[in-house]
């Protein structure tokens, strides 16, 4: 495919044309007289986004998402990578396994799959996996992740930090210490979860667990990365090991940046994650650290659930939200539209920073010639009501429905290939 985008807008404000050609960006000035082209006044052309934490689901719930599905709606978000996290049905936590999703998402993906390998065996928090053949199998796979699950035990975490380290590799983890935050903990605990009558989930059970990491992380001098990062106690430990030096990294969701406790109310199973909305306290913190860095990167957490799994009592349904199609668009209507936050910041958080976080070549890259051509282009002033109905996802567990947010991505473009178009 080759392609000529007049008049684009970059992130530092800097005006160009970009020429797709196959595969990289090349020479505009080289291009054919008669080459198609698209006029991209009024757009910003950003590096195409960088996921490090979807769940595509397959295999095993096929009903609820797809790698061709998922990833669909990636595009549909700007995305040209995500990372297939590990606990599908068997997981993944072999060479085999990792190898299969990789084979998946290269044959069926709208973007670039990454795999994600589970630390334990089953995810059981019993055996480590096989953290080194996934690292050496075709996936190349460098992070690892229970995530759904907590690596609650201190020692097997430190021997998963330790065994990365040879190659590199991330280990991370879902902070949720299964004592103080049990299984059936779905509501932070605060006044709203004694009003409704929900198990509650202390922001406690998050931070202890990320102390204990952080501290692990400097013994071993490994890198550890926090996902969906909910509470202001976490961050305040993640400021605080950053100064220290500890290789620690975070990302921070959507939902955690937009919604909080009061929408359980409704009881609306939606509304139910792990770890679950927080209050505005909460919340405000983890936007301020998201502008700082202390939060390194946005991470979607994209849950789909097929709706046999949500339509169940508040404390029964699986937890879990859409999140790849509206992100982008929660970013901007939150940190940029507030102006917490420019547009470089912006890309260094979705892009270039998880892109290295994964160690993926070729994403997060600038928009330059002989880069690859992995970019999306944004309408940053359109606006729409968000409608679950129109997801490219098998499912319609999306938190956003019916309100009104930005609407920015124009189209989408993974390897040169248009990938997504409005």
């Amino acid at each position: 495919m080759s392609l000529l985008i007049n008049g684009a807008r970059l992130a530092d404000g800097t005006i160009t044309d970009l020429y797709l050609k196959d595969g990289v960006l090349a020479d505009p000035a080289s291009a054919p007289a008669g080459v198609e082209r698209f006029d991209a006044a009024g757009l910003l052309a950003i590096p195409g986004l960088v996921d490090l934490h979807t769940h595509l689901r397959q295999p095993g719930r096929e009903d609820a998402e797809t790698v061709d599905s998922g990833t669909d709606a990636a595009a549909r978000g700007g995305f040209t990578c995500v990372h297939a996290m590990a606990n599908t049905s068997p997981v993944t936590d072999t060479a085999e396994a990792a190898e299969y999703v990789h084979a998946l998402g290269e044959r069926e993906g709208h973007c670039q799959v990454q795999v994600v390998g589970a630390v334990t065996k089953g995810l059981a928090g019993e055996e480590l996996a096989e953290l080194g053949m996934m690292a050496d199998s075709k996936a190349k796979v460098r992070v690892f992740s229970d995530d759904g699950k907590c690596v609650s035990d201190s020692l097997l975490m430190r021997r998963a930090l330790t065994y990365v380290k040879a190659f590199d590799g991330m280990v991370a983890q879902h902070s949720q210490d299964p004592r103080l935050a049990g299984s059936t903990a779905c509501c932070h605990e605060s006044e709203w979860s004694g009003r409704l009558g929900l198990p509650g989930w202390p922001s406690q059970a998050e931070s202890v667990i990320v102390a204990r990491d952080v501290e692990l992380a400097a013994l071993t001098d490994s890198r550890v990365h926090v996902c969906h990062v909910s509470t202001a106690e976490s961050v305040e430990i993640i400021r605080w090991a950053k100064k220290r030096g500890v290789k620690v990294t975070a990302e921070a969701t959507p939902h955690h940046l937009l919604l909080d406790t009061p929408l359980v109310a409704s009881y609306d199973t939606t509304f139910k994650v792990n770890p679950p909305l927080r209050t505005s306290e909460h919340v405000e913190a983890i936007r301020e650290a998201l502008a700082d860095g202390t939060i390194d990167v946005v991470g979607t957490d994209h849950a789909p659930h097929a709706r046999q799994d949500k339509d169940h009592p508040f404390d029964i349904a699986l937890p879990g939200m859409l999140g790849l199609e509206q992100a982008l668009a929660v970013v901007i209507e939150v940190m940029i539209n507030t102006g917490r936050m420019d547009w470089p910041t912006l890309v260094q958080r979705m892009s270039s920073t998880p892109a290295a976080l994964g160690q993926v070549p070729g994403q997060g890259r600038p928009l330059a010639i002989g880069e690859p051509a992995n970019l999306v282009l944004v309408d940053p002033t359109a606006r729409a009501a968000v409608d679950a109905a129109a997801s490219k996802s098998r499912s319609r567990n999306n938190p956003y429905h019916g309100r009104d947010l930005p609407d920015p991505v124009v189209a989408t473009y993974w390897r040169g290939r248009q990938t997504y178009s409005r």
